[in-house]
């Protein structure tokens, strides 16, 4: 079954990208390059400047993820650099990839063993980090479906009418801010872990649990942030508009399993956007794919290939003096040093 799984789900996420990548040619028909060209020239370099700063904040945040989960784990031996390395390199290749066995997993084990970390605790590292994105994610889309319940109404014809219904959208966000508060709850009064079926709920430290609800948010501010920082000040709804969009459009791509969510995150953003000129809200989505996407991920290849040479660099170093033959003893076994110096008298070589 599970190989009948890997299968599909590549297949789920390719066909998610050609639907999506149809349906957004359609919405942008008309529209030429030049017109997006001149919608990234005329965002002022400040904007350039506070989408940079708020990619900082995103990547710092997840860097923070890595961290609250070796707290958790008992951890603190590991210096803050050495986390925000793996942290980014992780998260620039999964956000690109797609695929979270491989630079969730995989890159993190690689990393985090050398530092002395066994399978099991790395495996509880990654599950704790993922249970912080998604933390984050129902908080503040808890927060803004409860605040601006009709802002799904912009997503009418690509979501279910029960969901972009305002009524029903602030009693979705309501539930969702039950739930942090159910969690927020269960770590203050440490109560035992809560299982449903095979999801099972452990309730952290409550300074564990307090990073969290600190962290968490603050990396999906700083991703909606650059969107926010780029689209231009006609027609732009505020920044809790673009955050509820942006929320509804990541999430989207999430569930496509379409590798960075190609096509489907774009497809939901512009529809949502209707007050905007296309051109602009397409370069912004350039400028949120170049900041948060395509740079990190070209430096993380680098950091990926350069800590796997000096890693084989250093175990190339090691492998002489491990192969070495042991020094000859300077007398033989069972013999004294005189008698020895006698024997190579009457047998000189």
């Amino acid at each position: 079954m599970k190989k009948i799984s890997e299968f599909i789900w590549p297949l789920v996420g390719l066909a998610a990208v050609v639907v999506s990548g149809y349906l957004l040619y359609r919405e942008l028909a008309g529209i030429s390059i030049a017109e997006i060209k001149g919608s990234l020239f005329a965002i002022p370099l400040h904007h350039f400047l506070l989408a940079a700063l708020s990619t900082l904040v995103a990547y710092a945040a997840l860097a923070w993820y890595d961290r609250i989960a070796l707290l958790h784990l008992g951890v603190r031996h590991i210096s803050w650099f050495f986390v925000s390395v793996c942290s980014f390199t992780t998260y620039a290749l999964s956000h690109n990839i797609g695929a979270s066995v491989f630079s969730g997993a995989v890159v993190r084990y690689r990393a985090y063993t050398a530092k002395g970390l066994s399978a099991a605790q790395v495996a509880v590292l990654v599950a704790l980090c993922s249970f912080t994105f998604g933390l984050g994610t129902i908080l503040l889309g808890g927060f803004v479906l409860t605040v601006l319940p009709g802002t799904l109404t912009r997503l009418n014809g690509i979501l279910p009418a029960v969901l972009t219904d305002p009524a029903t959208a602030r009693v979705l966000g309501v539930g969702l801010l039950a739930f942090v508060a159910l969690y927020v709850a269960g770590s203050l009064l440490r109560l035992k872990p809560l299982t449903i079926r095979s999801f099972k709920l452990e309730y952290p430290r409550p300074a564990i649990m307090g990073r969290q609800l600190v962290a968490a948010p603050l990396e999906l501010l700083g991703a909606a942030g650059i969107i926010y920082f780029a689209l231009p000040e006609a027609g732009n709804p505020g920044f809790l508009v673009v955050l509820a969009v942006f929320l509804a459009s990541f999430s989207a791509a999430l569930v496509s399993n379409a590798p960075g969510g190609l096509g489907v995150f774009e497809l939901v953003f512009v529809v949502a956007m209707p007050d905007i000129d296309r051109p602009a809200v397409i370069a912004a989505l350039l400028v949120f794919r170049l900041f948060y996407f395509w740079l990190p991920f070209l430096i993380s290849v680098v950091v990926v290939l350069l800590y796997e040479r000096n890693r084989l660099a250093s175990a190339l170093r090691r492998q002489p003096a491990a192969e070495a033959p042991p020094e000859p003893p300077l007398t033989a076994p069972g013999l004294d040093a005189r008698e020895l110096e006698r024997r190579m008298e009457k047998h000189p070589a």
